[in-house]
């Protein structure tokens, strides 16, 4: 469904950010973020994206229109506020809740 061109980019925008990224990012909260997987997410995301639409790095398009044209955000962004949500839900835990006392 992602590479079929009769759907809208919208729809697939959409798609890919529900079975895609999610998949990309599964049990990201309690990842130890490092510049080198920074840019292998970057990466790994922007190759699914320039598949979806068919084009290839050496045509040089720029990534920041692809994903605007599907209206994703980056995925950086996503991985920052997954574990910013993750980090609310453990704040609102017992202060003698084992995830409270070893997870902040």
């Amino acid at each position: 469904m992602l590479t079929n061109k009769d759907i809208l980019l919208t729809v697939k925008g959409r798609l890919y950010s529900i079975c895609v990224q999610s998949r990309i990012l599964h049990g990201s909260e309690t990842w130890p973020v490092r510049k080198e997987n920074v840019a292998t997410l970057q990466q790994a995301g922007m190759s699914k994206v320039r598949w979806m639409f068919g084009i290839k790095v050496k045509y040089g398009v720029p990534s920041k229109g692809l994903k605007e044209r599907l209206g994703l955000d980056d995925i950086i962004l996503v991985l920052q506020q997954k574990r910013l949500r993750c980090y609310g839900h453990v704040l609102q835990k017992e202060d003698n809740d084992w995830v409270k006392m070893y997870g902040v």
